[in-house]
């Protein structure tokens, strides 16, 4: 009896390989599972995977089997209530239900779902599918992630791909030189002395003879020259292969800031709202970009920098003076973030409210002190009454960065992941 293990990495009844082609073919049916689940679900409990239904009809494929064909005779036993011709009563129950324990489909056909679970990072993955973060730039040299290979001269091992002939048969030619230099100059100068020899008259005293001394030296000559033709043209130890090492891939550094309203005018709802909407984004970022720092900002009258922990459940309240965080924000990039080094971005969330004479001074220093130094600002309102003086004079600011600034309103939780989309959605080349 054969008996065969299953040794995969992947563990019993697993491919990674398959799994990985279904989640592609049926990437549609997934992504609207997906979006689905955001609207359902608490943002604060979105890392977890999720169940997807597909219909089966949409996963049925064609195949080859045995049909029917050919002549057939079939024997049916008879029985003992009816004959031919008579008709059969129709079962009791009526209106389709059948004798199990599901209910009938009312439109009078039914199918199956195919049902599955996706991982968290599957999850992730589709949830942020074609999101990025907008307008990344190289800058300078940080946090070294990735790698590449670059040449690094030469090595006598390697795969034939690399082999080098040029410096491979250089090696060749200046092994047989050096094997062979000696023994062919050697042979040179008894070549010389055997013509000098044969040139000279031999002398009739046998005595005298030079026989000897030529068959002495054709033998030496005949036995350096095997020597040299035993020489190999080429020799494993004179290949040459093309070497490549691994060098640090320098990856590109970015920051962002999330900037949260928790004055008094921010009710409950709102906050929950603006919490939901960071969250999103936090997890966004650190699926995304492995390498990169967020800063956290809570404001009312003055603004503080502070942990995660703080900055989605703290308690404090006030009252609310926007451009202090602005001015907390720029202060901490001048310290620690030169834009020459880092791509910065910020986030802000608000329910709109302002000192009225707060509002110009917002505008004015997002204007003029922070969005020549980041690649892009993204502004949520969390309101579903009418707009205020701040979201006034942040338009103003937008018509005058289209690139680097965007700005959205969020009325309800339903409006946290289109608006997030909207946002952040990958812009085409």
């Amino acid at each position: 009896m054969t008996h065969i293990v299953d040794r995969r990495l992947n563990g019993k009844n697993k491919s990674a390989v398959n799994r990985e082609r279904f989640l592609r073919r049926y990437r549609q049916h997934i992504k609207k599972a997906v979006a689905d689940a955001v609207q359902k679900r608490s943002i604060t409990d979105i890392e977890r995977g999720e169940s997807v239904s597909i219909p089966s009809r949409d996963i049925d494929e064609p195949i080859f089997h045995h049909g029917r064909g050919g002549k057939r005779e079939v024997v049916h036993p008879g029985n003992k209530d009816f004959m031919t011709g008579d008709r059969l009563p129709k079962p009791e129950g009526g209106n389709g239900q059948g004798p199990g324990e599901g209910q009938a489909s009312p439109d009078g056909e039914g199918m199956d779902e195919f049902a599955f679970q996706i991982t968290q990072e599957e999850f992730l993955d589709f949830l942020f599918d074609d999101l990025e973060l907008p307008n990344l730039a190289r800058k300078k040299l940080k946090d070294v992630e990735s790698f590449k290979y670059v040449r690094a001269g030469f090595t006598n091992q390697g795969i034939p791909a690399k082999l080098d002939v040029v410096r491979s048969l250089r090696g060749a030619h200046a092994r047989r030189l050096g094997l062979g230099g000696a023994r062919k100059k050697r042979i040179r100068e008894l070549e010389k002395q055997l013509a000098e020899l044969n040139a000279a008259p031999d002398d009739l005293d046998p005595a005298f003879s030079h026989e000897d001394q030529v068959k002495a030296l054709e033998d030496e000559i005949q036995r350096l020259k095997a020597n040299v033709r035993r020489i190999p043209f080429i020799d494993e130890i004179d290949l040459r292969y093309r070497q490549h090492v691994k060098k640090s891939q320098p990856a590109t550094s970015a920051v962002m800031f999330c900037l949260m309203d928790v004055s008094g005018s921010m009710t409950r709802m709102h906050k929950d709202i603006a919490k939901r909407f960071f969250i999103l984004l936090y997890l966004f970022l650190k699926k995304n970009y492995k390498k990169i720092d967020v800063v956290f900002i809570r404001h009312h009258t003055s603004a503080k920098e502070v942990d995660e922990e703080e900055f989605f459940y703290s308690r404090e309240t006030g009252g609310t003076i926007v451009s202090s965080a602005l001015r907390l924000m720029k202060k901490i990039i001048d310290s620690r973030y030169p834009p020459s080094e880092w791509n910065i971005y910020a986030a802000q969330a608000s329910d709109g409210d302002n000192w009225n004479d707060d509002s110009p001074v917002c505008s004015k220093v997002l204007s003029q002190a922070i969005l020549p130094l980041v690649q892009y600002y993204a502004y949520v309102e969390i309101t579903p009454q009418d707009h205020q003086m701040l979201w006034y004079e942040y338009e103003k600011v937008m018509e005058q960065n289209p690139d680097s600034f965007a700005m959205q309103q969020i009325a309800d939780p339903g409006d946290i992941y289109p608006v997030f989309r909207q946002l952040f959605e990958r812009k085409a080349a």
